[in-house]
Protein backbone atom coordinates (compact mmCIF):
# COMPACT_ATOMS: atom_id res chain seq x y z
CA UNK A 1 0.00 0.00 0.00
CA UNK A 2 1.42 3.43 -0.88
CA UNK A 3 2.16 5.65 2.07
CA UNK A 4 0.32 8.91 2.65
CA UNK A 5 1.90 11.71 0.65
CA UNK A 6 2.02 15.29 1.86
CA UNK A 7 2.81 17.96 -0.68
CA UNK A 8 5.00 20.51 1.12
CA UNK A 9 5.75 22.81 -1.83
CA UNK A 10 3.25 25.09 -3.48
CA UNK A 11 5.14 27.10 -6.08
CA UNK A 12 6.66 26.05 -9.37
CA UNK A 13 10.02 27.66 -8.49
CA UNK A 14 10.29 25.37 -5.47
CA UNK A 15 10.56 22.44 -7.89
CA UNK A 16 13.39 23.90 -9.97
CA UNK A 17 16.87 22.52 -9.55
CA UNK A 18 17.94 26.16 -9.73
CA UNK A 19 16.77 29.01 -11.97
CA UNK A 20 20.33 29.52 -13.23
CA UNK A 21 20.47 26.09 -14.87
CA UNK A 22 16.99 26.17 -16.39
CA UNK A 23 16.68 27.00 -20.09
CA UNK A 24 14.18 29.55 -21.39
CA UNK A 25 11.91 26.89 -22.90
CA UNK A 26 12.00 24.97 -19.63
CA UNK A 27 11.27 28.03 -17.49
CA UNK A 28 8.34 29.31 -19.49
CA UNK A 29 6.89 26.08 -20.84
CA UNK A 30 8.03 22.70 -19.58
CA UNK A 31 8.49 23.60 -15.91
CA UNK A 32 5.06 25.18 -15.70
CA UNK A 33 3.39 22.19 -17.33
CA UNK A 34 5.59 19.82 -15.35
CA UNK A 35 4.52 21.43 -12.09
CA UNK A 36 0.84 20.95 -12.89
CA UNK A 37 1.53 17.36 -13.87
CA UNK A 38 3.57 16.81 -10.69
CA UNK A 39 0.69 18.07 -8.56
CA UNK A 40 -1.71 15.82 -10.48
CA UNK A 41 0.48 12.74 -10.06
CA UNK A 42 1.04 13.55 -6.39
CA UNK A 43 -2.73 13.51 -5.97
CA UNK A 44 -2.79 10.08 -7.58
CA UNK A 45 0.02 8.98 -5.24
CA UNK A 46 2.22 8.05 -8.20
CA UNK A 47 5.94 7.68 -7.68
CA UNK A 48 8.43 9.70 -9.75
CA UNK A 49 9.78 6.48 -11.32
CA UNK A 50 6.28 5.64 -12.60
CA UNK A 51 6.07 9.07 -14.23
CA UNK A 52 9.49 8.49 -15.79
CA UNK A 53 8.33 5.20 -17.31
CA UNK A 54 5.13 6.83 -18.58
CA UNK A 55 7.20 9.50 -20.30
CA UNK A 56 9.38 6.77 -21.76
CA UNK A 57 6.31 5.11 -23.30
CA UNK A 58 5.33 8.37 -25.01
CA UNK A 59 8.90 8.90 -26.21
CA UNK A 60 9.20 5.40 -27.67
CA UNK A 61 5.85 5.83 -29.44
CA UNK A 62 7.07 9.16 -30.86
CA UNK A 63 10.20 7.49 -32.21
CA UNK A 64 8.12 4.88 -34.01
CA UNK A 65 5.89 7.52 -35.61
CA UNK A 66 9.02 9.24 -36.95
CA UNK A 67 9.57 6.24 -39.21
CA UNK A 68 6.62 7.01 -41.51
CA UNK A 69 6.88 9.34 -44.51
CA UNK A 70 3.66 11.15 -43.66
CA UNK A 71 3.91 14.65 -42.22
CA UNK A 72 0.65 14.21 -40.30
CA UNK A 73 1.96 11.09 -38.60
CA UNK A 74 5.26 12.83 -37.92
CA UNK A 75 3.40 15.77 -36.37
CA UNK A 76 1.64 13.35 -34.05
CA UNK A 77 5.05 11.95 -33.16
CA UNK A 78 6.25 15.47 -32.35
CA UNK A 79 3.27 15.99 -30.05
CA UNK A 80 4.04 12.73 -28.25
CA UNK A 81 7.70 13.76 -28.03
CA UNK A 82 6.75 17.06 -26.37
CA UNK A 83 4.52 15.16 -23.93
CA UNK A 84 7.40 12.80 -23.16
CA UNK A 85 9.67 15.76 -22.46
CA UNK A 86 7.02 17.37 -20.24
CA UNK A 87 6.78 14.13 -18.26
CA UNK A 88 10.57 14.01 -18.07
CA UNK A 89 10.40 17.41 -16.36
CA UNK A 90 7.46 16.36 -14.22
CA UNK A 91 9.18 13.32 -12.71
CA UNK A 92 12.02 15.41 -11.30
CA UNK A 93 9.61 18.09 -10.11
CA UNK A 94 7.47 15.44 -8.45
CA UNK A 95 10.53 14.02 -6.70
CA UNK A 96 11.43 17.48 -5.36
CA UNK A 97 7.79 18.18 -4.53
CA UNK A 98 7.67 15.05 -2.36
CA UNK A 99 11.31 15.23 -1.24
CA UNK A 100 11.91 11.81 -2.81
CA UNK A 101 15.11 12.41 -4.76
CA UNK A 102 17.16 9.24 -5.03
CA UNK A 103 20.05 7.82 -7.01
CA UNK A 104 17.85 5.01 -8.36
CA UNK A 105 15.38 7.59 -9.63
CA UNK A 106 18.16 9.43 -11.45
CA UNK A 107 19.42 6.17 -12.91
CA UNK A 108 15.99 5.19 -14.22
CA UNK A 109 15.52 8.65 -15.70
CA UNK A 110 18.88 8.44 -17.47
CA UNK A 111 18.18 4.97 -18.87
CA UNK A 112 14.71 5.93 -20.12
CA UNK A 113 16.08 9.05 -21.83
CA UNK A 114 18.72 6.98 -23.61
CA UNK A 115 16.15 4.38 -24.69
CA UNK A 116 13.94 7.11 -26.17
CA UNK A 117 16.76 8.55 -28.26
CA UNK A 118 18.04 5.14 -29.32
CA UNK A 119 14.55 4.45 -30.60
CA UNK A 120 14.47 7.76 -32.47
CA UNK A 121 17.86 7.17 -34.09
CA UNK A 122 16.87 3.62 -35.02
CA UNK A 123 13.66 4.72 -36.72
CA UNK A 124 15.37 7.60 -38.53
CA UNK A 125 17.91 5.16 -39.97
CA UNK A 126 15.20 2.65 -40.94
CA UNK A 127 13.20 5.42 -42.60
CA UNK A 128 16.22 6.46 -44.64
CA UNK A 129 16.80 2.85 -45.74
CA UNK A 130 13.14 2.46 -46.67
CA UNK A 131 13.57 5.41 -49.01
CA UNK A 132 16.34 3.56 -50.80
CA UNK A 133 19.23 5.13 -48.93
CA UNK A 134 22.66 3.62 -48.39
CA UNK A 135 23.36 1.23 -45.54
CA UNK A 136 26.14 3.64 -44.53
CA UNK A 137 23.40 5.40 -42.56
CA UNK A 138 24.00 2.90 -39.76
CA UNK A 139 27.53 4.18 -39.31
CA UNK A 140 26.25 7.74 -39.16
CA UNK A 141 23.51 6.77 -36.71
CA UNK A 142 25.92 5.01 -34.34
CA UNK A 143 28.46 7.84 -34.50
CA UNK A 144 25.73 10.43 -33.91
CA UNK A 145 24.33 8.40 -31.02
CA UNK A 146 27.72 8.14 -29.33
CA UNK A 147 28.27 11.86 -29.85
CA UNK A 148 24.86 12.57 -28.38
CA UNK A 149 25.72 10.55 -25.28
CA UNK A 150 28.99 12.41 -24.70
CA UNK A 151 27.40 15.81 -25.29
CA UNK A 152 24.51 15.18 -22.91
CA UNK A 153 26.82 13.70 -20.26
CA UNK A 154 29.18 16.69 -20.42
CA UNK A 155 26.33 19.20 -20.21
CA UNK A 156 24.78 17.39 -17.26
CA UNK A 157 28.16 17.24 -15.49
CA UNK A 158 28.65 20.97 -15.91
CA UNK A 159 25.16 21.68 -14.57
CA UNK A 160 25.62 19.38 -11.57
CA UNK A 161 29.00 20.95 -10.89
CA UNK A 162 27.38 24.37 -10.84
CA UNK A 163 24.71 23.20 -8.40
CA UNK A 164 27.35 21.57 -6.20
CA UNK A 165 29.71 24.54 -5.96
CA UNK A 166 27.23 27.43 -6.12
CA UNK A 167 24.03 26.13 -4.54
CA UNK A 168 25.69 23.85 -2.01
CA UNK A 169 26.53 20.18 -1.67
CA UNK A 170 23.00 19.31 -0.56
CA UNK A 171 21.51 20.65 -3.83
CA UNK A 172 22.89 17.81 -5.94
CA UNK A 173 24.89 14.60 -5.74
CA UNK A 174 28.07 15.11 -7.74
CA UNK A 175 28.91 11.42 -7.82
CA UNK A 176 32.39 10.12 -8.56
CA UNK A 177 33.20 6.99 -10.53
CA UNK A 178 35.39 5.66 -7.71
CA UNK A 179 32.56 5.92 -5.16
CA UNK A 180 30.11 4.39 -7.63
CA UNK A 181 32.44 1.45 -8.31
CA UNK A 182 32.67 0.87 -4.57
CA UNK A 183 28.87 0.82 -4.28
CA UNK A 184 28.66 -1.44 -7.34
CA UNK A 185 30.96 -4.03 -5.79
CA UNK A 186 28.87 -4.06 -2.61
CA UNK A 187 25.72 -5.05 -4.51
CA UNK A 188 25.06 -8.70 -5.23
CA UNK A 189 23.64 -10.14 -8.42
CA UNK A 190 21.07 -12.18 -6.56
CA UNK A 191 18.12 -10.01 -5.58
CA UNK A 192 19.83 -6.78 -6.65
CA UNK A 193 20.38 -7.43 -10.36
CA UNK A 194 18.40 -4.44 -11.57
CA UNK A 195 20.12 -2.02 -9.20
CA UNK A 196 23.52 -3.43 -10.09
CA UNK A 197 22.94 -3.06 -13.84
CA UNK A 198 21.67 0.50 -13.41
CA UNK A 199 24.66 1.38 -11.25
CA UNK A 200 27.05 -0.12 -13.81
CA UNK A 201 25.57 2.07 -16.52
CA UNK A 202 25.66 5.14 -14.30
CA UNK A 203 29.27 4.45 -13.35
CA UNK A 204 30.27 4.30 -17.02
CA UNK A 205 28.49 7.60 -17.74
CA UNK A 206 30.16 9.25 -14.75
CA UNK A 207 33.55 7.98 -15.89
CA UNK A 208 32.94 9.54 -19.32
CA UNK A 209 32.12 12.83 -17.62
CA UNK A 210 35.32 12.76 -15.60
CA UNK A 211 37.36 12.01 -18.71
CA UNK A 212 35.81 14.97 -20.54
CA UNK A 213 36.34 17.30 -17.58
CA UNK A 214 39.01 15.91 -15.24
CA UNK A 215 39.64 19.33 -13.70
CA UNK A 216 36.11 19.45 -12.31
CA UNK A 217 36.80 16.24 -10.43
CA UNK A 218 40.13 17.61 -9.19
CA UNK A 219 38.43 20.79 -8.00
CA UNK A 220 35.82 18.74 -6.17
CA UNK A 221 38.54 16.70 -4.45
CA UNK A 222 40.41 19.87 -3.46
CA UNK A 223 37.30 21.51 -2.02
CA UNK A 224 36.23 18.39 -0.13
CA UNK A 225 39.71 18.19 1.37
CA UNK A 226 40.15 21.86 2.26
CA UNK A 227 36.55 22.73 3.13
CA UNK A 228 34.93 19.52 4.41
CA UNK A 229 32.02 21.21 6.20
CA UNK A 230 30.89 24.02 3.93
CA UNK A 231 32.01 25.59 0.66
CA UNK A 232 33.00 29.19 1.53
CA UNK A 233 30.97 32.06 0.11
CA UNK A 234 33.94 33.57 -1.73
CA UNK A 235 34.50 30.32 -3.63
CA UNK A 236 30.81 29.92 -4.48
CA UNK A 237 30.76 33.48 -5.79
CA UNK A 238 33.91 33.04 -7.85
CA UNK A 239 32.66 29.78 -9.35
CA UNK A 240 29.30 31.36 -10.21
CA UNK A 241 30.94 34.33 -11.92
CA UNK A 242 33.11 32.02 -14.02
CA UNK A 243 30.53 29.42 -14.99
CA UNK A 244 27.17 31.19 -15.14
CA UNK A 245 27.81 32.84 -18.55
CA UNK A 246 28.57 29.41 -20.02
CA UNK A 247 25.39 27.71 -18.80
CA UNK A 248 23.25 29.00 -21.68
CA UNK A 249 25.72 27.49 -24.16
CA UNK A 250 25.81 24.18 -22.32
CA UNK A 251 22.01 24.27 -22.46
CA UNK A 252 22.20 24.08 -26.26
CA UNK A 253 23.47 20.51 -25.89
CA UNK A 254 20.34 19.45 -24.03
CA UNK A 255 17.08 17.95 -25.31
CA UNK A 256 15.22 21.13 -26.30
CA UNK A 257 17.74 22.14 -28.96
CA UNK A 258 17.78 18.65 -30.44
CA UNK A 259 14.01 18.60 -30.62
CA UNK A 260 13.98 21.96 -32.43
CA UNK A 261 16.39 20.75 -35.11
CA UNK A 262 14.62 17.42 -35.41
CA UNK A 263 11.17 18.98 -35.83
CA UNK A 264 12.50 21.46 -38.39
CA UNK A 265 14.10 18.68 -40.44
CA UNK A 266 10.89 16.65 -40.38
CA UNK A 267 8.98 19.61 -41.76
CA UNK A 268 11.67 19.95 -44.44
CA UNK A 269 11.37 16.23 -45.23
CA UNK A 270 15.05 15.49 -44.48
CA UNK A 271 15.18 14.08 -40.91
CA UNK A 272 18.28 11.96 -41.63
CA UNK A 273 20.29 15.20 -41.77
CA UNK A 274 19.92 15.27 -38.00
CA UNK A 275 22.81 12.81 -37.77
CA UNK A 276 25.10 15.31 -39.51
CA UNK A 277 24.03 18.09 -37.13
CA UNK A 278 24.96 15.87 -34.19
CA UNK A 279 28.36 15.10 -35.69
CA UNK A 280 29.22 18.65 -36.74
CA UNK A 281 27.40 21.50 -35.00
CA UNK A 282 26.96 19.86 -31.62
CA UNK A 283 30.45 18.32 -31.51
CA UNK A 284 32.08 21.64 -32.42
CA UNK A 285 30.10 23.31 -29.64
CA UNK A 286 31.07 20.54 -27.19
CA UNK A 287 34.76 20.92 -28.03
CA UNK A 288 34.60 24.68 -27.54
CA UNK A 289 32.80 24.41 -24.19
CA UNK A 290 35.10 21.69 -22.86
CA UNK A 291 38.14 23.84 -23.66
CA UNK A 292 36.54 26.93 -22.11
CA UNK A 293 35.63 25.01 -18.97
CA UNK A 294 39.13 23.52 -18.75
CA UNK A 295 40.68 27.00 -18.68
CA UNK A 296 38.17 28.24 -16.11
CA UNK A 297 38.68 25.26 -13.78
CA UNK A 298 42.45 25.45 -14.00
CA UNK A 299 42.20 29.11 -13.04
CA UNK A 300 40.15 28.19 -9.98
CA UNK A 301 42.58 25.44 -9.01
CA UNK A 302 45.50 27.86 -9.24
CA UNK A 303 43.55 30.42 -7.23
CA UNK A 304 42.93 27.92 -4.43
CA UNK A 305 46.60 27.27 -3.74
CA UNK A 306 47.62 30.70 -2.42
CA UNK A 307 44.22 31.17 -0.79
CA UNK A 308 44.65 27.90 1.10
CA UNK A 309 48.18 28.82 2.14
CA UNK A 310 47.07 32.18 3.53
CA UNK A 311 44.20 30.51 5.40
Amino acid sequence: MPEQIDVPLSTVEATYKARDVEGIVDLYFYRKIGFLLAQFFAGLKMRPAAVTLLGGAFGIAAGHLYYYRDVRVNLLGMVLHVIANALDNADGQLARLLNQNSRIGRLIDSVVDQVIWIGIYLHLALRYLAQGGSSWIWLLAVAAGLSHGLQAAAADYCRNGYLYFVKGRSSTDLDTSSALRHDYRRLGWRGETWKKLLLLLYTNITRQQEILSPDLRRLQERVERDFPHEIPAWLRSRYRNHVRPMLKWWGLLMTNTRMFFLFFLFLMGTPAWFFWIELTVFNVLLTYLVLQQKGMLQSLLEFLDPRHQVA
